[in-house]
């Protein structure tokens, strides 16, 4: 099928939403899936038409309308979907499909390995379940039914609270009815199911409100007791998201399922989180520490992603970076938090710079929120993901910790249960902070990294230092023009034997006092910062902690480099500094300074 590039422009609302869904999967013993899904279907008073189009490319066995069974001619099936017409303000749907997830090769929708049962229906794999309007703007609530003889599988899993677990016996064979509920609506490529024989470790929390919840981890049996580093991951990332951002945790269980036949990395889905296992099991006899923070990472940043991701979702998938770019900071400020806030900062830029700055600078360079797309598969790019982190990092260093809190406090509470865009998240922290951020929208919209020159002056006569900063950023792929971007470049000033001038503000440019120095805000393509009462001529310390994904071009001579090393405050300043230094350096001049390294 010839594919058709999709644009942000073209956005529009379904005809219809979704109430309610039942889904009933009966695993039959010819190893094929009969999957019946009974929705709800209500019509989107902004709209006027009558008709729907389910996305789907199932084998369809049945449909019924309000319990009528549809002939072939009253409905519409192609490539595209199935089409009803004629549709009244409220039905419900029946449709039966057949899967045959052991001939499934894409590991998208429902598939079998190792004669196990997994799903991954992001972005668009639900579609190969049954006919549904599979797209993050419609959001439901899911009840889940899993049929199979009784002890072919250990564990039928799926998402939410497990409400029911019986056996029926049927023509003399028993068979396991496991029924799952999630309260919380929720959209269909965060539907999950695994059946399968996987061994497993249990534990449990209890949440600051004093709720239970059971913590499980499934996993193939020779690796599940690696598993227990995950486990204390997973215990850790509830424990900070409800001391950072007040976040608790909202349903009875939370499952992680780890095996090597999942295709992707991991899969958010929710409580019940899916992982290739090599993200997930650590070796104390083998796993470097690297290794034990990786998992401590990815474990918490899936978890992260029940209130943003989960709980608010992203409108369509442009506005993949609300939720992507949001975890990535959220979990970056996990490993922050736990362990050595410089040296996680130095390892996050190191990848960005590494693999998002080429890739702002390439052809393929596109904005954190993309205007178009030919394949969605496409979107999970370093872009949406790092730089899509470092903007949500940039509202922080703007508003500070307190008023990024209440601007995402405000977002989640507005906007829980539904779908969101990236203006609606600026939005929050506009209003919770009282703010003009409207010009920070362009780092969602333009390309490409941009290019600050700074030059200084010192006026001994007057003792005013002089910051003249212009923005430049270079043409990219259908941007050839470029509008001044809201860049907050943190800063300090050095005296001559390392001190640091303390309470320093320009008399000249907008800025935002900061613990450790200031925040100036870089807003149109050529800005000058004033300092008065500058005694001597200082140091600057420019870009603090990376404040912005920017580059920097600012002469510094060997001496001054020298004293940023040994005396800045700001330990990523000084390790910036200490590899410019070195790298510029003959091995000589090197072995014959005398520097102090803190």
């Amino acid at each position: 099928m010839t594919k058709t590039v999709k644009y942000l422009k073209d956005y529009q609302q379904p005809n219809f939403w979704i109430e309610s869904v039942n889904l009933i999967f009966n695993i039959k013993e010819d190893q094929s899936v009969e999957v019946t899904s009974d929705a709800i279907y209500y019509k989107n008073p902004n709209t006027t038409a009558n008709t729907l189009t389910l996305d789907g490319n199932a084998q369809l066995l049945a449909i019924k309308l309000d319990n009528n069974t549809l002939s072939s001619n009253s409905y519409q099936l192609n490539a595209a979907g199935l089409t009803l017409t004629n549709l009244p303000n409220k039905f419900k749907l029946n449709i039966v499909t057949q899967l045959y997830p052991w001939n499934n090769k894409s590991c998208m929708g429902l598939f079998a390995a190792n004669n196990n049962l997994f799903t991954q229906c992001e972005p668009e794999g639900f579609r190969s379940i049954t006919y549904f309007l599979d797209r993050p703007d419609v959001l439901t609530k899911y009840t889940t039914t899993i049929i199979c003889q009784d002890k072919l599988y250990n564990s039928l899993l799926s998402n939410g609270n497990k409400i029911s677990n019986e056996i029926k016996i049927i023509n003399d064979i028993a068979y396991r009815y496991v029924v799952w509920h999630d309260p919380f609506k929720k959209p269909s490529y965060l539907f999950a199911l695994v059946v399968s024989n996987l061994s497993k470790i249990e534990d449990s929390y209890i949440t600051k409100s004093g709720k239970p919840v059971k913590l499980e981890i499934f996993a193939d049996n020779d690796v599940i007791n690696d598993c227990h580093h995950a486990m204390h991951s997973l215990k850790r990332a509830l424990k900070w998201d409800e001391e950072r951002f007040n976040l608790e945790y909202d349903l009875n269980n939370f499952m992680i399922v780890a095996t090597n036949d999942f295709n992707m990395g991991a899969m958010e889905n929710k409580s019940l989180n899916i992982f290739n296992a090599k993200y997930i099991v650590a070796n104390k006899n083998t796993a470097t520490d690297t290794d034990f923070l990786n998992v401590e990472s990815v474990v918490g940043h899936e978890y992260f992603h029940n209130w943003t991701g989960n709980r608010v979702t992203c409108r369509d998938w442009f506005q993949l970076s609300l939720k992507e770019g949001l975890t990535v900071f959220r979990d970056q400020e996990f490993s922050s938090d736990l362990h050595n806030r410089s040296v996680e900062r130095i390892f996050e830029v190191k990848d960005l710079v590494q693999h998002q700055f080429p890739e702002d600078a390439g052809p393929l360079a596109h904005s954190v929120r993309p205007e178009s797309y030919l394949e969605i598969n496409n979107f999970y790019t370093n872009t949406v993901y790092n730089k899509g982190a470092e903007v949500v990092r940039m509202y922080q260093t703007i508003l500070g910790k307190d008023g990024f809190n209440r601007g995402l406090a405000l977002y989640l509470a507005k906007h829980d249960g539904s779908a969101a865009t990236c203006e609606d998240f600026c939005q929050a922290m506009i209003d919770a902070n009282g703010v003009d951020l409207n010009q920070f929208m362009l780092w969602y919209s333009q390309a490409g990294t941009p290019h600050l020159t700074i030059k200084e002056t010192y006026d001994s006569l007057n003792h005013e230092y002089h910051l003249t900063i212009t923005q430049q950023i270079a043409a990219t792929p259908n941007q050839p023009e470029k509008k001044p971007m809201l860049i907050p470049l943190k800063m300090g000033l050095l005296s001559s034997s390392g001190h640091e001038l303390i309470d320093i503000k320009p008399e000249q440019g907008q800025y935002i006092k900061h613990e450790d120095g200031v925040v100036l805000l870089v807003t149109d393509t050529t800005n000058k910062f004033v300092f008065k009462n500058i005694k001597h001529k200082p140091t600057p310390s420019l870009l603090r902690d990376f404040s912005a994904p920017v580059k920097v071009d600012f002469k510094l001579n060997a001496n001054e480099r020298l004293l940023l090393i040994n005396h800045d405050n700001n330990e990523f300043n000084r390790y910036y500094q200490y590899n410019k230094f070195f790298k510029i350096k003959s091995l000589n001049y090197i072995i014959n300074c005398t520097i102090k390294i803190h």
